[in-house]
């Protein structure tokens, strides 16, 4: 044994100090981790990235929106009047952003349906007409079509509160986009009066 060593050591067999060493170890780590979850319950100090900031009235808007059960009304609204001329389609109600409210999926409507209500009825809210109007605007603008998220077929009319979009309503699956927006029509005179 070498001299140097200290004399509690020589005590110890290997078996002993691997064990005190575990046990070291995770005493360690243990007490990392309740500062760590201490640290984390604590209440956060002030900070000048953790504030918000009070803007005034005039740097804000206020935006209208149909309510779920207007959108939901509409959608049902323009779902029976397809299945009144046994027609399999699906109804989309979308804001004014392009975000989907409600949709309803007929009974036996093709699977492409989906994305064609949800798209015509962003069409028609993003530029306030019906989009039967709007496949017209085409032969003076063709590009139009390439904007993301579009559908440029008739099916979709807006909703609107005093003279602007605040929706769109889209109907996709009828044999003609004719009857498809008389269907989304349907919806939309359900909310309006």
């Amino acid at each position: 044994m070498n001299a140097m060593q200290h004399p509690a050591r020589k005590n110890f067999s290997r078996r002993a100090r691997v064990a005190t060493g575990g046990a070291v170890l995770t005493a360690v780590a243990l007490s990392g981790f309740g500062a760590v979850s201490a640290n984390a319950s604590a209440p956060a100090t002030k900070s000048a990235t953790a504030t918000s900031a009070t803007v005034p009235a005039r740097a804000t808007t206020t935006s209208t929106h149909l309510t779920i059960d207007a959108a939901t009304k509409a959608a049902q609204a323009a779902l029976d009047a397809a299945e009144k001329e046994n027609q399999r389609v699906t109804v989309a109600v979308v804001d004014r952003n392009g975000n989907t409210i409600v949709t309803l999926r007929g009974d036996g409507a093709g699977p492409q349906s989906y994305e064609s209500a949800e798209r015509k009825a962003f069409t028609a809210a993003a530029w306030n007409a019906p989009t039967s109007q709007l496949v017209e605007r085409l032969q003076q603008a063709p590009n139009l079509k390439d904007i993301p998220g579009t559908l440029f077929l008739a099916g979709g009319v807006p909703v609107t509160a005093e003279n602007a979009p605040i929706a769109g309503i889209g109907v996709a699956g009828a044999p003609s986009g004719t009857l498809d927006e008389k269907f989304a029509q349907a919806g939309a005179n359900a909310v309006a009066g």
